[in-house]
């Protein structure tokens, strides 16, 4: 095969477009990946927005796939390994933004940025994990957590419903936190032990009246939401932001001081997506995912971007 299907951001502002491209040879140092799946992740508006570093571009940085091709110099993968790779490039690059991404039925990668993907659980399972999962895996593992304690966590969206899984299957009490009593069920079916209904009254307060929660784990970008959560806190709680948007947080110096909270953002490497991946096959805790063909990559986008998906849009190419 000389040729392949791929979806390209053609420029800056412009909408994805499905092309038909030469399939890309790896340089030395390089693999070369039969792309099985690719998650469709809110990142991949930056790239629509202006923030590849040249068009057009691939994008996509939830990729799993097969490793079919080795270039010169490349040691320790083979070919037929399930590989996944996320942001981490390798050699200082970003998926899908100043290197092509998963978008296509063919891309080519550097080794620093792979992780091998266990059996056990399928590409469009395993995808969402390499940045979604990740993210929340990485807020919790490196929070000050203890078994048994209560933490909770704001928003059941992409992020939230994986971090939920997590929490409970790490062996935390935990609370979730959305608007509405339609998502209490849900809540429940990914292991919630309580359900906050943020709509239905102050949630700090109600955080408040189950002891005050250890940790808080953001992951809705609202600000106010955001703000509204540090009264929730246990004494020398800590906040963790794993979505923000780019509008300030309306804090009050006092409500850090009051209860010696502490806030944080998390940030991820390989070693975390590999981590993440091995918790999910090990606990059974898996994104809720719907899955489109790439040839509707850009109804997965809309999608995604009109947050009408549940709870991640994969692209599947098998």
């Amino acid at each position: 095969m000389t040729t392949m299907m791929a979806v390209q951001v053609p420029a800056e502002g412009k909408p994805l477009e499905l092309n038909e491209l030469p399939v890309p040879e790896p340089m030395a140092g390089q693999v070369r990946i039969k792309v099985e799946a690719c998650g469709v992740c809110h990142g991949e508006a930056k790239i629509v927005d202006g923030w590849a570093s040249a068009y057009p571009r691939i994008p996509g940085h939830e990729v799993v796939g097969i490793i079919d091709t080795l270039g010169e110099q490349v040691e320790g993968w083979e070919v037929g390994q399930r590989v996944g790779i996320g942001w981490h490039g390798g050699q200082d690059n970003t998926t899908g933004m100043t290197m092509d991404g998963g978008y296509a039925e063919y891309m080519v990668a550097f080794p620093e940025g792979l992780v091998e993907i266990p059996d056990g659980i399928s590409p469009e399972e395993a995808a969402p994990i390499l940045c979604a999962g990740e993210t929340v895996f990485s807020a919790l593992k490196n929070s000050k957590a203890q078994m048994g304690d209560l933490v909770a966590v704001s928003g059941i969206g992409g992020l939230g419903h994986l971090a939920v899984q997590y929490a409970r299957k790490a062996g935390y009490e935990v609370a979730a936190i959305s608007r509405g009593a339609d998502k209490a069920e849900l809540a429940r079916q990914l292991g919630a032990h309580h359900y906050i209904d943020a709509a239905a009254g102050d949630v700090a307060e109600q955080l408040t009246a189950l002891g005050g929660a250890t940790v808080i784990v953001a992951t809705a970008p609202n600000p106010d939401a955001i703000a509204a959560l540090i009264g929730g806190l246990a004494p020398n709680g800590e906040l963790v932001l794993a979505a923000v948007s780019d509008e300030p947080i309306g804090w009050s110096a006092l409500d850090f001081l009051r209860g010696q909270a502490t806030v944080k953002g998390t940030f991820t490497d390989v070693d975390a997506m590999a981590e993440a991946i091995k918790y999910s096959v090990l606990t059974e805790a898996r994104p809720m995912i719907e899955v489109f063909p790439l040839e509707k990559a850009r109804e997965a986008y809309d999608k995604m971007m009109n947050a009408t998906v549940r709870f991640r849009a994969v692209l599947s190419m098998r």
